[in-house]
């Protein structure tokens, strides 16, 4: 720059381009004037609105920041909360089950239970009548035959000796069946 100002001094002032040599002199101390005061007065506010704009971004990082961890932190919890929930559930399932299993057992138990009893009492029942069908058929059979030898030996027969004689008949037969 002072090669320009040199330059200009020694030409004169008969070039358009450049300014007088007392022009630029003017506008030099007036540029350093302005600098030294947009410095002394300027430069402090914006430097300090500078710092407080970082300061202010840096802030919003660090809150941002901090409202992510805190979000991960929420969104572990709840992941972990769907974990347990998730094994409750299966807990509740399995109990569920294994009572179901052994209600089921103790209704087939108390089934198979009822049903012996039930059997129990039809063969009580049926050996009873069994026995009532035998003593009947006994009977009839002894009165049969006491008609039927009436018949063939064509005279009375004494019903007492002959009812002895076929009753022990019939236990030598059911006997030999048995």
């Amino acid at each position: 720059m002072t090669t320009v100002i040199l330059a200009a001094a020694a030409a004169g002032s008969s070039n358009p381009i450049l300014p007088a040599a007392g022009e630029i002199v003017w506008s030099v101390l007036s540029f350093a004037l302005l600098l030294l005061l947009l410095g002394k007065w300027a430069y402090p506010p914006v430097k300090k609105m500078m710092a407080d704009r970082a300061a202010k971004i840096r802030g919003d990082l660090d809150a941002a920041e901090l409202a992510r961890t805190e979000a991960q932190r929420t969104l572990e919890e709840y992941k972990e909360q769907l974990a347990q929930a998730k094994r409750d559930a299966t807990h509740i399932l399995d109990e569920a089950r294994q009572t179901a299993e052994a209600l089921r057992a103790d209704i087939l138990a108390k089934a198979e239970e009822d049903a012996a009893v039930v059997r129990a009492r039809n063969e009580e029942a049926l050996r009873i009548e069994r026995q009532r069908v035998i003593a009947e058929l006994r009977s009839e059979v002894g009165s049969l035959a006491l008609e039927l030898a009436e018949k063939i030996i064509d005279a009375e027969v004494d019903r007492a000796a002959s009812q002895t004689l076929i009753d022990s008949f019939i236990s030598e037969i059911g006997a030999t069946r048995a």
